[in-house]
C-alpha cells in the first residue's frame, strides 16, 4: 500500500511538473483573434487630430496613429491591423514613418472579431457619423446626398456639386483630407457622404464641395464604400 501511495505521489508531481513546464503562448494568456495584435507602449506624440504611438509587438517596432486620445507609456493595448501605410509623411510632425498602422480599433482589451473582420472597422458604412440637424439650401447646379444616393448609377463616374456642413473629418491619409458631409437629406438611411480631398475644412463648416462620383470603392483594410466622392475641390460657404 505504502508503494502505491509513493507511485501514485510521483506520478502527481510529475503530472505538475509537465503542466508547470509547458509552453506558454508568445502572447501571454491572451490569445489574440485573427488580424489583431497587441502593443507595449515605448513612445507618444501628439498632434491636432491623431496620436502616434510607437511600441513592441511580438519583439518588432511598431508605429501606429489613432484618434487622438489619452495613452500611457509602458502600458499595453490591444489594436487591429487596419490600413497600414508605407512611407507616410506627418505635415505636423515634420516626419515620414517607414511603415505605420492606421487603427481604429484601439483598447486596453483584447479586441473581438465578427465575422473575421475587426468589430469596429474604419469602414463607412460602420464608422459613419450618426445624422445632425443640417439646413443648407442647394445652389446653382448642386444636387443633393439623397439624390446621389439615389441615382447613384447616373452619377458615376462624373463631377457633382454638392453644398453641405462637414460634420467630420481625418486629415492626412493616403496624401488626402477626408470629410464626412451631410445636408439634411436622406434616401432610405444613406445621409452622410464621404469626400477625398487635398483641400482642408473643419468640423462645422458649411461647404460647396466638387468632385467625381465613385461607386463600390475598396481600399482595403475595411475602407470600402458604396458611394463616394473623391479629389473634391473644396469651398467653404
Amino acid at each position: 500500500m505504502k508503494l502505491n501511495i509513493r507511485l501514485f505521489l510521483s506520478f502527481a508531481v510529475l503530472a505538475v511538473l509537465i503542466v508547470a513546464c509547458k509552453p506558454k503562448n508568445k502572447e501571454g494568456e491572451v490569445k489574440l483573434a485573427p488580424g489583431t495584435a497587441r502593443i507595449t507602449v515605448e513612445e507618444v506624440l501628439q498632434t491636432g487630430n491623431y496620436t502616434y504611438i510607437k511600441g513592441m509587438d511580438d519583439g518588432k517596432e511598431v508605429w501606429l496613429a489613432v484618434s487622438r486620445q489619452e495613452v500611457a507609456k509602458g502600458e499595453v493595448y490591444y489594436f487591429a491591423k487596419d490600413m497600414e501605410m508605407e512611407n507616410f509623411t506627418s505635415k505636423e510632425l515634420k516626419r515620414t514613418f517607414e511603415k505605420i498602422y492606421f487603427v481604429q480599433a484601439f483598447s486596453k482589451e483584447p479586441i473581438a472579431m465578427v465575422n473575421n473582420k475587426p468589430a469596429v472597422s474604419p469602414g463607412a458604412e460602420k464608422s459613419a457619423p450618426e445624422k445632425v440637424t443640417v439646413k443648407v439650401e442647394p445652389v446653382e447646379g448642386s444636387t443633393t446626398i439623397a439624390q446621389v444616393f439615389e441615382k447613384r448609377n447616373a452619377f458615376a463616374g462624373k463631377p457633382v456639386k454638392i453644398h453641405a456642413q462637414v460634420v467630420k473629418v481625418n486629415t492626412e491619409i493616403m496624401g488626402m483630407n477626408w470629410l464626412h458631409i451631410q445636408d439634411g437629406t436622406d434616401n432610405n438611411g444613406d445621409y452622410d457622404l464621404t469626400v477625398t480631398t487635398k483641400d482642408v475644412a473643419q468640423v462645422g463648416d458649411f461647404v460647396l464641395v466638387e468632385g467625381t462620383i465613385t461607386l463600390d470603392k475598396d481600399f482595403g483594410a475595411g475602407y470600402a464604400y458604396a458611394v463616394i466622392m473623391e479629389n473634391a475641390k473644396v469651398v467653404k460657404k
